[in-house]
Parts: structure tokens; C-alpha cells; sequence
């Protein structure tokens, strides 16, 4: 009985000596008594039938106490519930034993009224509860952390009733009160217990790390003399989840110079740490630890390891682990075992997130469709993930067909995930179908209606996203920094200059909210665009953000668009100061001399670029037709369908002047003939994906087209001629908005 007490003990508290306790059973005497409780690893691999084949037998012969109470043991092992009740009906005399695993087997799938229902009921028929009972018993009370009364309540009984409090049960009642958040409590019984073993502390740290003492959770760790695995841990965890990434890794070091050896855990938490600080080598030398120690089949080291080599950049070393996926785990303890399914869904989510991370979004969509095809099941964070890839890459037939998806299999749709189906759609083009999202919406919280604001922004529909600002601080929302970016923005597009400032006094002075470099940002488009360019100065001045350069460079659009080229000179030079190898102010300031024909000063500019060595991105435009993504770049001829596109383009070109379209050679920065200009601009990037667009697809139907670069003026009058010949809605995303052209007309209002 002994023995069994030790093994019942060491088994509930410290799961890192698992495989000791495993190695001491091999050497007990299987007797009747203590054979079912030594015979873990045989009840975890049990099932319902087997179960009910021994119960059969035992009917047969007679049913005694022990031989009963072994075979409840192994029905709520099989978590057969339904079965273990009856046979509990059928044992003569139930013991404490046979009310405790009874007990345990409700907790264990958290049936936490059955538990309490039983623990009542146990005393009620006169059977005292014994040390293991009340630990099961707290336990299942901190599942529910919003009523500490009943916990405390057993507390307070078993204070009444004179139970000796030894260090399992003292860390049972320590564990409630914190996963209850009764940090006082928990506190005032750990500075009064006799005995403390390592879990004890263990448990106190993890408190002060919940509520974000830091210090005082370091202070707890340097005071224990023994640090086991799980000290280590649980420090460096939750300093790591805490932001004190540095400090993790300290610890982190002096753990590997201290000695104890790393679990599965260890190795876990090393490697999302190391993904967090992007320490591509710490990870590749925990990579060959792992595989000295021999645990990469683990499930959750694996996904541990695709996931730090996705968040460092990494993705043909992500793929090749991912590829080798761990069928099934090796332990077969039944709370330690790691379910294959879960293993499968996160490692794909893992390299789709990463993908999409990196930027490779054709990459992501393509490993969603074979995660699909596998059958895997998909959460919703890849579901996330992977409308946040379609939004970037502007393929809106690919986000309907996820969201169909979505629909058919009957995932729910919290407000997260309707924020993500939203910003897709928004992204895509589709400003009709987020708003359809957005009205189905049941719960919405601040996300949602950012995302909406944000979208109509976008889109230039700057009234309806001060609408819907009004509509939400009604509905008693309050507006985050995030939501204050959506409505300047929306201002800023529509040239609401009073509505913007009043927004950016009362994010300020209603709400408190520290303005960031958004912010002064979108005020500084703001006037710009109202050609209050001297208030730009004085703004820059009176904040004191003269550091900003995201500030200056939408100072510096602003002199192109009002054609004012010394304070442009001005302005370029400051933002050159702070960003010497950024393409933009370059292009943006050889654009203005070239506009006002001032060549030498513009071949100056692309000299100065020359000999910095920055270069200019190439124009990029692409079109999603039948699930399938066509690119151009300018005077593109690599399409399979080439010769039909520019001959279709020289055609609309010539039917295009007939109304009154000319083309504007101002973009061009060089001093070259007027012809050679045209023939420069005629064969821009968005001019072949649209002319690609209108042959490949129905009359009526709209065009969307993205770009990675700013339209240039000559191309958006292109576009506003097409829309009004042709009678074609025409779409196009640049990199700062969205462009509506219909009839002859852009949502932009020609202020871009």
C-alpha cells in the first residue's frame, strides 16, 4: 500500500518523472490489490469492449470490491462514462476509491457540476474523502474561474474537518486559487506552508507572471534551491509571453549551463523564443539537439520547429521538416500524448501562416488547396491566415470560394474571423460584399467596425465611414487608435478637413489616445490635399515630428499634386535625410521638375540614384480570371496571348482619342521627343492587364486589377475613358487606395 501511495502521489503531481515511476512498477509484486493501480499504461490502451468483456466475466463469477473497482478503473479510463456508472451501481459497498475514480473520470473530460454532484453525494452516504478525492475535487472547481465560492468552500472544509494538509493537496488548493485569480489567497497559503516542494514554487511563479510581476516572479525563481525542468520552464515561458524576450534568453542560457536536461517543453519554448527574437542560429543549434536527444517525432517539438523556421525567414527548411510529419506519437500516456490531428492542422497552419508571413502568397494559397484536399482539419486562424493572403494578392475569387468553403462545412464565424472576411473582401475590390458581411454580423465589437471604417476609406467612400464612426460610438463602442487611423484616413480621402481635425482633437482629448505615426500622417495628407501646405510645416513643427518620414514623404506628394517645386526641393531633402536609399522621394521629386520641364535638375535626381545604388521597383500589375493570376510589367510580351493584347490596346487607344483622350507625358522624367514619350506610356502595366481583362471576359462584367506601384495620371485618365466608352466597371487598387471608374468617373475624384 505503500508503494501505491508513492506512485499515486508522484503521478498526480510531477509528470517529468514519469518514466522513473514507470520503471519502479517493473519491480512490484502484482498482487489483486495493487495490480490496477500500477497498470496505468494498460488502462490508457483499453477500450469500451474489451472493458465490457471483463465485466461480462465478472458477472459470471461474481462481482467483488476490488475485482469491481478495477474494472470501473478501466471504464472511465475508456472515458465510457455511461458504462461506469453502472458498473458503480453494481459494486456492494463503494469505497473512497471507487467515488474517486469515478470522480476523476467526470474531471478528466470536465464535467465539473458531475464532479461536484458526486463529491456531495459521497458524503452523503457516509464514505470521508481522502487527500486524492479533494485534489480532483479543486481541480475540477478551477475550470470554472468566475465563482471562487465552491473552491473556497472545500477549502474551508477541509480545514474544519481536520485533514492533514501534506505538500500534494497544499499545491491543489495553491494551484485553485490562482487559475481562480485569488492572487491574495494564493499568496497568504504559500507564505504558510510547512512544506513547499518545487511544484509549490513553481505554481507561486506562475502567479506573479500572470498578473505581470516580473521581478517578483524572477525573485521567486533565483529564491528555489532546486530547479527542476518544470522551474526552468515556466519562468522562461512566461517571461517570454510577458515580452521579456531578452531576460527569457538569459535564463534560457543559464539553464543549459545549470544542467537540467530539456523535455519536449524545454525544447518547445526554446524554439518559440527563438522564432520570436528571429535568432535564426539559436534555433538551428536547438534543431541539433533535438535531433542528438531523439525527440523530433514529437508532435508538438515538430510544429514547434516548422513554425521557427517560418517566422525566421526560412521556408525551404520549414518545408523540408513539414514534409516529414510524425504519424503517430511515441509516448502513450493519455495526457501526454499528442493527438495526430491536432499535430496535422497545426503544422499546415503553420506553413501557411509562414507563407503569407514571408510574403509568398502564391505559396500559401496553393499548400491551403492541398490541406484541403488532404481532408485536414482547418482552424480559424488559417482560415485567418489565408484570407489575409487572398487580400494581399487581390484574388477575390479565391476568398469566395474560402468563405463558401467556410459556409459549407458549418465553421462559426466570430467577429475575428468576419474582420478577416471583411478586410478580404475590401482588399479585393468587393466593397458590396463586405458590407453584406458586415450586416449579417451578430456581435459586433470594436475589430468589426475599424475593419468597415477602414474599408469605406479605402475604397474613397470617406462619408459612409464617418457614418458608421457615428453609428458605433452610438452603439456605445469605444474607438481604438486603429479605428482613429480608418476615419482620418476616410477624411483625408475625401477632403473632409474639418471632420478630420475634430477627429484628431477628440482621439486626443475624449479618448486619451496618443497620436502615432498614422495619425500625423493621415493629417498631413489631409491638408496637403486642401493645399494648406505652409499649415504642413507648422503641424511638423508643433508636434514635433520632424523624424517622421512616412510624414515628410506625404508632404512631399503633396507639393507634386500643387505643382510646387521649391518647397518640393525643400522637402525631398529632409526626407532624403532620414531615408537616403528609398526610392520615393527620388521618383517623386524627378516627377515634379519633369512636370514643370526643368530636365537638367531631373537627370541630377536619377544620377544621384545611380550613384547610391537605389533602384526603382518595376510597375507590377495583375488580374485573377478563372482562378488563375495573369501579371504584367511594362511593354510585357511574355503572356501566351501577347499579339492579341497589344493589338486590342493600340485599337481602344485610337477609339479612346475619339472622345477626347490624349495621352499625358508628364510622368515621363526624361527629356525625350513627344512621341517617344507616348510610346513610353502606352504600354504601362495596368493598360495590358485591363486590355487583358476586357478580351477575356464577358461585356458588363467588372474589371479589378491590382498594382504594387501608384497609378500614374496618364493611366488613370486612360482608365476613366475606357470606363465611359465601354460602359465596364473598372477596379484598380494602387498602392495607397482603391479606384473606382465608372461612367467616365474615378471615386477618387481625381485626388490621389
Amino acid at each position: 500500500m505503500e508503494w501505491v501511495c508513492y506512485l499515486t502521489r508522484v503521478l498526480f503531481v510531477r509528470r517529468p518523472q514519469i518514466f522513473c515511476v514507470i520503471s519502479i512498477t517493473k519491480i512490484i509484486r502484482r498482487t489483486p490489490k495493487s495490480y490496477w493501480h500500477s497498470s496505468s499504461t494498460f488502462s490508457d490502451s483499453t477500450n469500451s469492449p474489451k472493458a465490457k468483456v471483463l465485466h461480462a466475466k465478472l458477472i459470471k463469477n461474481g462481482c467483488g470490491g476490488i475485482q469491481g473497482n478495477h474494472l470501473l478503473n478501466l471504464y472511465v479510463k475508456s472515458q465510457n462514462l455511461a458504462e461506469s456508472h453502472k458498473m458503480f451501481e453494481e459494486i456492494p459497498q463503494p469505497n473512497v476509491f471507487s467515488w474517486t475514480v469515478l470522480i476523476s473520470g467526470s474531471a478528466r473530460i470536465g464535467l465539473s457540476s458531475d464532479v461536484l454532484g458526486l463529491f456531495t453525494k459521497m458524503q452523503n452516504q457516509g464514505v470521508c474523502p481522502n487527500r486524492f478525492t479533494l485534489s480532483v475535487v479543486l481541480k475540477s472547481c478551477s475550470s470554472n474561474v468566475n465563482d471562487s465560492r465552491i473552491g473556497k468552500g472545500i477549502h474551508g472544509w477541509i480545514l474544519r474537518n481536520g485533514v492533514d494538509l501534506d505538500a500534494v493537496l497544499n499545491n491543489s488548493i495553491l494551484d485553485y486559487y490562482v487559475k481562480c485569480r485569488c492572487f491574495g489567497y494564493a499568496e497568504k497559503l504559500f507564505g504558510l506552508m510547512a512544506e513547499k516542494d518545487t511544484v509549490s514554487w513553481n505554481i507561486m511563479m506562475n502567479s506573479y507572471l500572470q498578473i505581470g510581476n516580473m521581478q517578483k516572479s524572477v525573485d521567486l525563481f533565483r529564491q528555489l534551491a532546486r530547479k527542476d525542468t518544470a522551474s526552468w520552464n515556466t519562468i522562461i515561458d512566461g517571461l517570454m509571453r510577458n515580452g521579456c524576450e531578452s531576460i527569457a534568453m538569459e535564463l534560457l542560457y543559464e539553464m543549459v549551463a545549470a544542467g537540467p536536461a530539456f523535455n519536449r517543453l524545454t525544447f518547445s519554448i526554446s524554439l518559440v523564443l527563438a522564432s520570436s527574437l528571429s535568432v535564426l542560429e539559436l534555433g538551428k543549434q536547438i534543431h541539433t539537439q533535438v535531433l542528438k536527444v531523439g525527440v523530433l517525432h514529437d508532435g508538438f517539438v515538430w510544429n514547434s520547429l516548422v513554425d521557427m523556421y517560418c517566422k525566421c525567414g526560412e521556408m525551404e527548411k520549414a518545408l523540408v521538416i513539414f514534409k516529414h510529419l510524425p504519424l503517430e506519437p511515441v509516448t502513450r500516456n493519455l495526457e501526454e500524448s499528442c493527438d495526430d490531428a491536432v499535430v496535422e492542422s497545426v503544422s499546415w497552419s503553420s506553413m501557411v501562416s509562414g507563407y503569407v508571413q514571408n510574403g509568398r502568397f502564391e505559396d500559401a494559397l496553393k499548400t491551403f488547396r492541398s490541406m484541403i484536399c488532404s481532408q485536414v482539419e482547418v482552424d480559424k486562424f488559417t482560415f485567418t491566415s489565408i484570407f489575409s493572403a487572398c487580400a494581399s494578392a487581390g484574388v477575390l475569387e479565391f476568398g469566395r470560394q474560402v468563405h463558401s468553403y467556410i459556409k459549407k462545412i458549418g465553421h462559426g464565424l466570430d467577429v475575428f474571423l468576419c474582420s478577416s472576411i471583411i478586410d478580404m473582401y475590401v482588399k479585393c475590390g468587393s466593397l458590396n460584399d463586405a458590407w453584406l458581411i458586415f450586416d449579417q454580423a451578430k456581435d459586433r465589437n470594436v475589430v468589426l467596425w475599424t475593419s468597415m471604417i477602414s474599408g469605406c476609406a479605402l475604397h474613397g467612400q470617406g462619408r459612409d465611414a464617418v457614418r458608421l464612426f457615428k453609428l458605433m460610438l452610438n452603439e456605445g463602442i469605444t474607438p481604438n487608435e486603429v479605428s482613429f487611423v480608418g476615419i482620418l484616413n476616410a477624411c483625408s480621402h475625401a477632403g473632409l478637413l474639418e471632420e478630420g481635425c475634430k477627429y484628431f482633437r477628440m482621439m486626443r482629448e475624449s479618448y486619451g489616445i496618443r497620436p502615432k505615426a498614422e495619425h500625423f500622417t493621415c493629417m498631413v495628407d489631409l491638408y496637403g490635399r486642401a493645399g494648406r501646405l505652409n499649415e504642413i510645416k507648422e503641424f511638423i513643427h508643433n508636434n514635433s515630428i520632424p523624424n517622421l518620414s512616412s510624414v515628410w514623404r506625404s508632404f512631399l506628394s503633396s507639393c507634386r499634386l500643387h505643382k510646387n517645386i521649391e518647397m518640393g526641393i525643400w522637402v525631398c531633402k529632409k526626407l532624403l535625410e532620414l531615408e537616403p536609399f528609398d526610392t520615393g522621394p527620388y521618383i517623386l521629386l524627378s516627377s515634379i521638375c519633369a512636370t514643370e520641364h526643368r530636365w537638367e535638375e531631373a537627370a541630377k535626381i536619377r544620377s544621384l540614384m545611380q550613384q547610391r545604388g537605389v533602384n526603382k521597383n518595376p510597375g507590377q500589375s495583375w488580374i485573377q480570371l478563372k482562378n488563375q493570376v495573369h501579371s504584367f510589367v511594362m511593354g510585357d510580351r511574355s503572356h501566351p496571348q501577347d499579339t492579341r493584347i497589344y493589338s486590342y490596346l493600340d485599337e481602344l487607344i485610337g477609339r479612346l482619342k475619339e472622345i477626347g483622350y490624349s495621352t499625358d507625358v508628364t510622368p515621363v522624367v526624361q527629356d525625350v521627343e513627344h512621341e517617344q514619350r507616348q510610346v513610353l506610356l502606352g504600354f504601362h502595366s495596368e493598360k495590358l492587364a485591363i486590355a487583358y481583362g476586357i478580351i477575356s471576359t464577358a461585356s458588363g462584367t467588372p474589371i479589378r486589377v491590382m498594382k504594387n506601384l501608384r497609378v500614374c495620371i496618364d493611366c488613370h485618365n486612360f482608365i476613366k475613358y475606357t470606363s465611359q466608352l465601354l460602359g465596364r466597371e473598372i477596379i484598380v487598387r494602387d498602392i495607397h487606395r482603391f479606384h473606382h471608374f465608372k461612367h467616365g468617373r474615378c471615386s477618387c475624384g481625381d485626388y490621389w
